[in-house]
C-alpha cells in the first residue's frame, strides 16, 4: 500500500465570499499540487473540498497522513462526529441538519478505500506545507470567472 502525505487548506475572502482550496500530495519522490476556487462559498466548505479533491486524486487504496489546519474537519473525523451524523440520518446531536452535508457525503465516499490518519496543524504558524497550501488557495481565489459552489448556493439555509 502506498504511503501518501497530504496537506490541505481552504481560504475565503469574506465568509461567505469567494473561496478556494489548495492541497499538496507527496508520495515518495512524487509531488502534486492542486487548487481550485469558487465564486461564493465558506471557509469550512473549502477546507472540506481540499481534502475531497486530494483524496479523489488517488487511483488506488493508500495509507495516508492528512494534515489540515481545520479543526472542523479533523475533529469531525477523529472525534467520530461524522459517524454520529450518519447514524442520526445527517442530524447533529441537537437535532439540527448537518451543515455541508453534500461535501461530507463526498468526503465519506472519498475516504472509503483508504487508511487515513488525520492530523491537525496550527495554521499560519510557519509549517511549510500548510503555508504552501494557503498560498495555492489564495492564488486560486483571485482567478477570474470562478465557478459557483452549487452545493453552497443550493443550500443557503444550511
Amino acid at each position: 500500500m502506498k504511503h501518501v502525505i497530504i496537506h490541505t487548506d481552504g481560504a475565503c475572502k469574506g465568509n461567505p465570499g469567494p473561496g478556494a482550496f489548495g492541497a499538496v500530495l507527496v508520495c515518495g519522490h512524487h509531488r502534486k499540487e492542486i487548487s481550485a476556487g469558487f465564486k461564493l462559498t465558506t471557509n469550512n466548505r473549502m477546507e472540506l473540498r481540499a481534502a475531497i479533491a486530494a483524496l479523489e486524486m488517488l487511483t488506488e487504496p493508500c495509507k495516508i497522513e492528512l494534515h489540515s489546519d481545520s479543526k472542523y474537519l479533523v475533529q469531525a473525523i477523529n472525534e467520530k462526529w461524522l459517524d454520529g451524523w450518519k447514524r442520526r440520518s445527517w442530524m447533529t446531536s441537537d437535532k439540527k441538519p448537518v451543515k455541508n452535508k453534500d461535501l461530507w457525503l463526498l468526503l465519506d465516499s472519498a475516504m472509503a478505500t483508504h487508511t487515513i490518519r488525520w492530523q491537525w496543524v496550527k495554521g499560519h504558524a510557519g509549517h511549510a506545507e500548510n503555508e504552501r497550501c494557503d498560498e495555492l488557495a489564495n492564488l486560486a481565489v483571485l482567478e477570474k470567472n470562478l465557478p459557483p459552489d452549487t452545493g453552497f448556493e443550493d443550500n443557503r439555509d444550511d
